[in-house]
């Protein structure tokens, strides 16, 4: 894969992430917790839009039960977490220099159960545990996941015109897949389409042939026959920080007769999108989908989950698997992806984004699934 270009990332208007902050309070309120402390990265963009690192060093959104939330990060990086932004917000910066406690900054009433964010280190922790030794810990994820799966209109705007950004870009890969060519030759040329119509580029997979086989493959020097199937999964960073993610499966210069192997994928992948509807269980959409494929005789080939949910991490939840007993709601967000994989021959998967409707669902993906 190729990694994720650092860009400059648009922000929402202020009121959203004030809204998200109010909401997060309310849910600690409810669930008794003293508060959440969130890491740097994706969790902490999604409550205040900024996407700073400090590598090793403590940076944290507090957000507590009662009172005004506070970032805390090293003097030397606060000024990217855009604190005329924060003051907006309510939320009071705090800076420490090397030599300080910075845990000391993080002031929560001891005792009470306290959420952390998922990108919190260890070493941050085990800190966190010094500071509140009688204070309980839990995965603030778990506590707020309500908030963060549900997707408000304005994030289904970015998920939807990110998706329209990674379809124009599968638009032109039939073009591209040419005997001859390398799959790092074809990557090569993603990456500056993906780029056209996006912030920066999170992946590239080309899985040609038998590297098809091989869900997580992404490209090499091996250099593509006539005839056979080419997986085209890519995604990228688009405008506030949301992202795209698609699979089509292609054939390397044209389509012939659709292998039965196909036939039964694209029936499986139209099942799953048919079964998303609210109250169902995340459980229920895989098993739409797994249920076509076994009774053909390739379950053994389908051996990954058939989805996940999307937004400012690519990967989040809900996951769409066996097992996962999670109602689907309104509003979520996840990836339908089923895929047959036949070892040391060839691979195929179909990858759509779709949004929970009241009815059933919204597939944010619309270029064609068919073998091209």
């Amino acid at each position: 894969m190729i990694v994720m270009e650092t860009t400059t990332i648009q922000r929402f208007d202020s009121s959203v992430y004030a809204a998200r902050l109010r909401r997060a309070a309310e849910i600690c309120r409810e669930q008794n917790l003293a508060g959440a402390v969130i890491g740097t990265g994706a969790e902490m963009a999604y409550f205040v839009g900024a996407w700073a690192s400090t590598h090793e060093r403590f940076s944290a959104l507090v957000i507590p039960a009662q009172g005004a939330p506070a970032l805390i990060a090293p003097k030397a990086d606060i000024a990217d977490f855009h604190p005329e932004a924060l003051t907006e917000l309510g939320v009071t910066a705090r800076g420490w220099a090397d030599g300080e406690d910075p845990y000391a900054l993080v002031s929560l009433p001891g005792g009470g159960t306290i959420g952390l964010g998922e990108s919190l280190t260890s070493a941050h922790i085990l800190a966190l545990q010094a500071r509140f030794p009688g204070s309980p810990m839990v995965l603030a994820a778990t506590a707020l996941r309500s908030l963060v799966m549900s997707k408000d209109a304005a994030e289904i705007a970015q998920l939807r015109d990110a998706a329209q950004a990674i379809d124009a870009v599968h638009a032109r890969v039939p073009g591209l897949l040419r005997a001859g060519r390398t799959e790092a030759e074809v990557a090569a040329d993603l990456r500056e389409l993906i780029l056209r119509e996006h912030d920066s580029v999170d992946f590239i997979i080309v899985g040609s042939g038998p590297h098809g086989a091989n869900p997580h493959h992404s490209f090499s020097d091996r250099v593509l026959r006539a005839g056979e199937m080419v997986v085209v999964d890519i995604g990228g960073t688009y405008g506030v920080g949301y992202h795209s993610d698609c699979t089509r499966t292609y054939i390397v210069d044209g389509p012939g007769e659709e292998p039965e192997m196909y036939r039964v994928l694209r029936e499986a992948q139209e099942a799953a999108c048919r079964a998303v509807r609210p109250g169902v269980t995340a459980a229920q959409v895989d098993e739409a989908a797994r249920a076509i494929i076994e009774a053909a005789g390739y379950g053994a080939e389908f051996f990954h989950r058939t989805g996940h949910g999307i937004g400012l991490s690519t990967h989040e939840e809900p996951f769409i698997m066996a097992g996962n007993d999670l109602v689907i709601e309104e509003g979520m967000a996840f990836s339908v992806e089923p895929g047959i994989y036949l070892e040391c021959d060839c691979g195929a998967r179909i990858e759509d984004i779709v949004v929970v409707t009241a009815q059933g669902c919204e597939r944010l993906n619309t270029q064609p699934r068919e073998l091209r």
